[in-house]
């Protein structure tokens, strides 16, 4: 397939494209400046200028940005909502990374992590923000859409592991009663949903053990 990774140059998606390119797919990456990932073709732009006739070339969008400062908090949620509009009516599949704190807490899916008293509050004004994105995607029949949203533990130095569980709104926790991941098992098991698409129109998370 030929695959879209916006934000290729990120934690998330450097390792989403090593293992997309693994798997036998063409990739191509958006980044904001010349040289900030080598060895795929790259669209240079702010990520919000991308247009339809850019985006609807490809099989599968991914949305990889991660907003880390106040200023760009607006950037996953502005960003989902550009990418429904360009790929609405197309055969184009987006595939978004979302917000841990936007996982539920309870069965009856009323009271998210981010609304626990537990929750950091320096990253609440984040988070809620990011977790918009889910929002916007729901309101889109037209789209083929995913979300994988990863736990709370998000791991960069940490080993891949075949070894995991799939979850879909919740929060849940590995054997150790951790909700963790590494970035590369989340990376291969985003491809793993390039390939086999279970979850459309769907969000799910994941734990490894």
């Amino acid at each position: 397939m030929n695959i879209l990774v916006i934000g290729a140059n990120g934690k998330a998606g450097r390792r989403i494209v090593e293992k997309a390119l693994k798997a036998g797919h063409q990739v191509t990456g958006v980044v904001r400046r010349e040289g900030a990932i080598k060895g795929i073709p790259t669209i240079v732009k702010d990520a919000l200028q991308l247009t339809k006739q850019e985006l609807s070339q490809f099989d599968v969008v991914v949305n990889a940005t991660s907003a880390f400062t106040p200023d760009m908090y607006h950037l996953p949620a502005d960003l989902t909502l550009l990418l429904v509009k360009a790929l609405a009516n197309t055969n184009t599949r987006l595939i978004a990374i979302g917000g841990a704190g936007s996982l539920y807490v309870d069965e009856d899916h009323t009271v998210q992590l981010n609304d626990t008293p537990e929750f950091p509050p320096e990253f609440l004004v984040r988070s809620k923000t990011h977790g918009k994105s889910d929002d916007i995607l729901r309101k889109f029949s037209n789209v083929d859409w995913t979300m994988f949203t990863p736990p709370p533990i998000l791991d960069a130095e940490g080993p891949e592991s075949n070894d995991y569980i799939l979850g879909n709104e919740n929060v849940i926790v590995n054997r150790e009663g951790k909700p963790y991941i590494s970035y590369d098992t989340f990376a291969q098991i985003l491809v793993d949903e390039i390939n086999n698409h279970k979850f459309g129109r769907q969000r799910f998370t994941a734990v490894q053990n």
